[in-house]
């Protein structure tokens, strides 16, 4: 038999000899092979010349990529096209192609070499049989609800059909990713296979050994795992599952409430009908304003940082070898453990080497984690820990490439250890300081080249904390800056860089939360209510447990610190502050108390006390308003940073909000949540909260304009 072979920059097709057809997907023009309504319609083509070719057995589908399918065209995901109904009709014709491969009679095996997620797992899903190679970077998955979408390519059908209500509920809400070995465990996939050669061999022989395949959801006598909807475990999901997801997301993510509805009414109704029901609510998610948030700024802008763009042009890779930290408490640690894992030297210097020792000590500790989850082993761990050096000599410093001063937040010490430090540091070689508040130009007067130094601002704890913070003072040259991009790059944090300014970008917008906070607790918001609402409009946690976490007698010290006139609101803050960390000795979760109390035994919860010393006034305010104040404060500051130039771009700002502080995902951060709100919606919330709360609402006047205007930041 002549050999037919197609080939494009999509996908390869040829047929053997012994008349297996391949499909290799390859995508020339893309990193990766992605699922695009072209490729497909494509694909539908090929796929049922093979079917209607008499002298094809089966075919295999593959990949000549690193990935199998790593998902949608987000370019095209992140501009839907304005005709909503000719994509859901396109979707349709999409799902009818598919079923009719599947009901042709002729097997089709997909050949899993490469990760297969969101529509590329969905497309080894309209296969009759999947065999996935076994390595260990391959992962396989619906994570599609992470961007604010659900399976649009009957993920949520075919795979509750395969593993049942329960657990396609759990992984399809949770985006879970799977090895080959627990995908197989999980009933994902069909086998496993060691090699390229294999994984071919054994997709021929399945083919061979079953010509005319049905898949489960066309088999009438087939029995869904653990019983359909309507069965005990099934209808248990539903119910348990509605009240769980209402209580992680608060109705914010609107795609994961579509996920589950795609499989609670598709599970009553034959397959067709079920796509038709998922295109729907596909089309739903798809055109949410969270799914566009979730998907401009989690994903592309997101990426497109931890890359690196921000980078200045034109400078070679500045590769650090060698790095030497100033202080071992828990961000120098921090910082030494997450250079020391990534294989760089590090001199951790601390006042005493027993200091510096106990330091090291925390990378121990997470290492040791690490090798009893199995994420690590015995050996990585040693190399880790003979990567740190730990020292009481400024001597030892010599030969860094970097130096990072991570001492008290206090100007005087952190002049002298840079003094002290730097004069052990190469002339072209790069100093920064992680502070969080103190400005970068003030403390670059202790250095003797300021164009090297940079303010390179962590978050606790820095192993978990995704942003590092970069400050340019007056003097700090593009140089240290592209040095700084690339060693946090180095580390596999994201940066963002942004202006000198006290506080700068993050610190300066988090304690308008933790302020707004105690302002609504001194107005005689119940605490409770306080800390619910903020987690209910999308924060982490709630303001209070927030300035606990802190110290308040940190934000007590900062403010005496402060030498300039308080403000009516600034002082109200000063006073409550004062009152809780000085007349009543609670100064937060350090010591053991504040606006909560932290049991060695329970849960930390909210101390009784506060009603004595803040009565409640249950009908001052209503939960939208608190909600409401709680996000338009931080978004108000965060353009007060971009008109005063210490933000570069709204872009930077939404990074930062979303990995510095946990602003809400679902919004797209503190520039985006604006747009999603609608400036004049926003501006006139505003200027009632100035009224009523105090000026610090007051909105600037070009805001005011681009409301006026109804312009957009995006």
């Amino acid at each position: 038999m002549e050999s037919t072979t197609i080939k494009n920059d999509l996908l390869e097709y040829a047929i053997d000899g012994d008349g297996f057809a391949t499909i290799t997907i390859n995508m020339v023009k893309e990193p990766t092979n992605l699922f695009s309504i072209d490729f497909i319609q494509y694909y539908l083509e090929i796929a049922q010349k093979a079917v209607e070719n008499p002298a094809v057995k089966g075919v295999i589908v593959t990949s000549a990529h690193r990935d199998f399918m790593a998902g949608a065209d987000l370019k095209f995901i992140s501009n839907p096209p304005e005709d909503k109904e000719g994509l859901f009709k396109a979707i349709l014709n999409v799902h009818q192609g598919f079923r009719a491969l599947e009901q042709a009679g002729k097997p089709f095996v997909a050949a899993i070499n490469g990760t297969a997620l969101g529509g590329g797992y969905e497309l080894a899903l309209t296969c009759h049989h999947r065999i996935a190679l076994n390595k260990p970077s391959l992962k396989i998955g619906l994570p599609e609800v992470g961007l604010g979408l659900l399976p649009g390519g009957g993920g949520t059908q075919r795979l509750t059909y395969l593993i049942g209500v329960p657990k396609a509920t759990t992984y399809i809400l949770q985006g879970k990713q799977f090895r080959p070995a627990q995908a197989l465990a999980e009933g994902f996939i069909d086998a496993i296979a060691p090699d390229e050669a294999t994984l071919i061999a054994s997709a021929k022989q399945w083919i061979l050994e079953n010509s005319t395949p049905v898949q489960v959801w066309d088999n009438k006598r087939y029995t869904i795992p653990q019983g359909g909807l309507m069965s005990k475990s099934g209808a248990d999901t539903m119910i348990g599952g509605i009240g769980n997801l209402r209580k992680k997301t608060h109705g914010n993510y609107p795609g994961a409430q579509y996920a589950m509805a795609c499989i609670h009414d598709g599970m009553q109704l034959p397959i067709d009908r079920g796509l038709e029901v998922e295109a729907r609510y596909f089309i739903k998610a798809f055109y949410s304003k969270e799914a566009q948030n979730l998907i401009r700024t989690g994903f592309f802008a997101i990426n497109e940082a931890k890359k690196g763009k921000i980078k200045p042009k034109g400078f070679e890779f500045y590769g650090i070898n060698k790095v030497g930290i100033l202080g071992a408490g828990m961000m120098g640690a921090g910082i030494a453990y997450v250079s020391a894992r990534v294989g760089m030297e590090v001199v951790l210097k601390d006042v005493s080497v027993e200091n510096a020792e106990q330091g090291k000590a925390y990378s121990e500790k997470l290492l040791q984690k690490s090798v009893s989850k199995g994420r690590a082993t015995p050996e990585m761990l040693q190399q880790t820990l003979d990567n740190i050096q730990t020292t009481d000599q400024a001597a030892d410093l010599a030969g860094c490439d970097l130096i990072i001063e991570a001492v008290y937040e206090n100007p005087d010490l952190k002049a002298s250890v840079t003094k002290e430090a730097e004069a052990h540091l190469g002339e072209t070689k790069i100093f920064a300081s992680n502070t969080s508040t103190i400005p970068i130009s003030l403390l670059a007067k202790a250095s003797q080249r300021p164009k090297n130094f940079i303010g390179m601002h962590f978050f606790s704890p820095v192993d978990k904390m995704p942003l590092v913070e970069l400050i340019v003072g007056e003097e700090t040259a593009d140089y240290a800056v592209a040095a700084a991009v690339d060693y946090v790059i180095q580390i596999g944090k994201i940066p963002i860089v942004v202006n000198d300014s006290k506080g700068f970008f993050t610190s300066r917008v988090f304690s308008t939360f933790t302020r707004e906070g105690a302002l609504l607790l001194k107005e005689g918001v119940p605490p409770v209510m306080i800390e619910n609402i903020a987690k209910r409009v999308g924060m982490p946690v709630g303001p209070l447990a927030a300035m606990d976490e802190v110290s308040l007698s940190l934000a007590l010290n900062i403010m005496d610190a402060d030498k300039e006139e308080r403000s009516k609101t600034t002082e109200d803050l000063y006073r409550l502050l004062h009152k809780m960390a000085i007349d009543l000795g609670r100064a937060g979760k350090k010591s053991g108390k504040g606006f909560y109390e932290y049991p060695a035994d329970k849960k930390k919860h909210i101390w009784s006390g506060l009603k004595e010393h803040f009565p409640n006034d249950v009908d001052y305010l209503e939960a939208e308003t608190i909600g409401k104040r709680i996000l338009h404060i931080m978004a108000l500051e965060s353009y007060r940073c971009l008109e005063e130039g210490v933000l570069n771009s709204p872009t930077d700002g939404d990074v930062g909000s979303l990995t510095g502080f946990g602003f809400p995902p679902y919004t797209g951060g503190v520039f985006s949540y604006m747009d999603y709100v609608g400036l004049r919606e926003f501006v006139a919330d505003c200027d009632a909260f100035a009224s009523a709360y105090g000026p610090r609402f007051m909105v600037p006047a070009s805001l005011r304009a681009m409301a006026v205007e109804n312009k957009t930041f995006y």
